[in-house]
């Protein structure tokens, strides 16, 4: 069968993170991918570690090549793909775990051409949420391009590490990657490819974990005649893109917006400021699971599997929106039951203290997605209050559905349709035996 994603990733001496990135990509839940690792002429051990990934894996390609750039491995392995789509990976940046199925789900759902996604900016052990378009629709290209006209020099619009694209379309109009320049060469492959994108959509989840390691022009060596020429090369294909998406009355009225790339190329190029703005510890920007406690026998540890597993899924939801996963946990528990509780029941089957729910319950009502109403105490019961989702929560509910369906095809992974059956006809038997005792 072939690949649904072709994943591409340059090699050049990056003996002490390749693990990292390779093992971020064979750990992906989409299964159905080929990765190439081309080696470009490395000088340490990346060329051995390529070929032990070779060995293991047979979804993996290697191509050993003499030092001739980052353009030409990804041409060379271009060439070669046999995806319906490509995807980009620098060596020493890493994926998050859903990266490939969120961003193919994406495409699918919605039959764009390229799917744009947030992503993780990594400084040290700091690591903070970086993204551009909060728009949850199928965008054309002219919509697009007014988005990244406001940002020109934003990576989120000009690296190839956070987007997906159609390999029909990198084909069909014989795109590659420029081999004559080594500064921006991702952007103009970026620009060349929306000429020919009919729509665009973006997915407000954070997919990647971009490393700043790379250098600066200067840091390159090259003269100041060379850089010079680059910059307005690749000025040149920004100008032409925007006269190619714009009619001519329109170019005009945003001719000085256009012209405020030239301003931040000047700058030395497409950056991001070295001062991460709401950073959080890295590791602790995603739902934390104990790996020794997934792997414990025990009625507890059991309970913590299943748990962890459903806020697996739920994560992407919470990214999205701006929510964590007990305020989203929250809203899913709302959703499936009656609406009236007393705090002292959602905190215990939430498993949150009474101070965590007060917090959860005023943020969500702060941010619009749920509205309370105390009701009357009746004499020795306990106080309740009604929690009324309001429409910002209802327009979750199909990424709840989705949740769930992960979920159980995650749990029933490899099973048969009688086994399923039977697992089933058994959970509710449980269930009816469980309700006996503490009803």
């Amino acid at each position: 069968m072939e690949p649904t994603v072709s994943i591409i990733v340059p090699v050049y001496n990056a003996q002490d993170y390749l693990e990292r990135c390779v093992d971020s990509i064979l750990n992906q839940e989409y299964t159905e991918l080929e990765i190439f690792l081309i080696n470009d002429g490395s000088t340490d051990r990346s060329g051995e570690i390529c070929e032990s990934y070779r060995k293991k894996d047979s979804r993996i390609h290697v191509i050993h090549k003499d030092n001739t750039g980052v353009s030409d491995s990804r041409n060379m392995a271009i060439r070669q793909a046999k995806g319906t789509y490509l995807q980009f990976a620098d060596s020493d940046d890493w994926m998050a775990p859903q990266a490939v199925k969120l961003m193919v789900r994406k495409a699918n759902e919605t039959g764009c051409d390229m799917v744009i996604a947030d992503f993780y900016r990594v400084i040290g052990d700091r690591v903070s949420h970086k993204g551009d378009i909060e728009e949850d629709k199928v965008m054309t290209k002219e919509e697009f391009a007014s988005h990244m006209m406001e940002r020109p020099s934003d990576f989120y619009y000009g690296a190839l590490w956070n987007k997906l694209y159609r390999k029909d379309i990198v084909d069909g109009h014989r795109l590659s990657m420029n081999k004559e320049i080594s500064w921006c060469e991702d952007f103009m492959f970026n620009l060349e490819y929306l000429r020919y994108a009919r729509s665009i959509c973006a997915l407000q989840v954070p997919i990647y974990y971009y490393v700043k390691r790379k250098g600066s022009l200067v840091s390159q060596s090259m003269n100041i005649s060379k850089v010079i020429q680059m910059k307005l090369m690749v000025f040149e294909y920004y100008n032409n893109f925007y006269k190619h998406v714009l009619d001519e009355e329109d170019y005009e009225k945003n001719r000085l917006q256009v012209y405020r790339f030239l301003i931040d190329s000047a700058k030395d190029g497409i950056i991001l400021p070295s001062i991460l703005s709401g950073a959080k510890k890295l590791g602790t920007e995603r739902n934390i699971i104990y790996r020794e406690a997934i792997q414990e026998d025990g009625i507890l540890s059991e309970a913590y599997r299943s748990r962890k597993l459903m806020e697996h899924y739920l994560e992407p939801v919470a990214l999205k929106h701006g929510l964590s996963i007990s305020e989203v946990s929250f809203l899913l528990y709302v959703f499936q039951s009656d609406g009236t509780y007393s705090r002292k029941r959602l905190a215990d089957i939430l498993g949150l203290s009474r101070g965590r729910l007060t917090s959860v319950i005023q943020k969500l009502s702060l941010k619009g997605f749920i509205k309370t109403e105390e009701q009357k105490e009746k004499k020795g019961e306990e106080k309740k209050i009604r929690i009324l989702l309001q429409t910002e929560a209802e327009l979750l509910l199909p990424e709840f559905q989705i949740a769930m369906e992960d979920y159980g095809k995650a749990m029933l992974a490899g099973f048969s349709q009688e086994e399923i059956e039977n697992y089933i006809q058994m959970s509710r038997r449980i269930k009816e035996n469980i309700q006996k005792i503490l009803k």
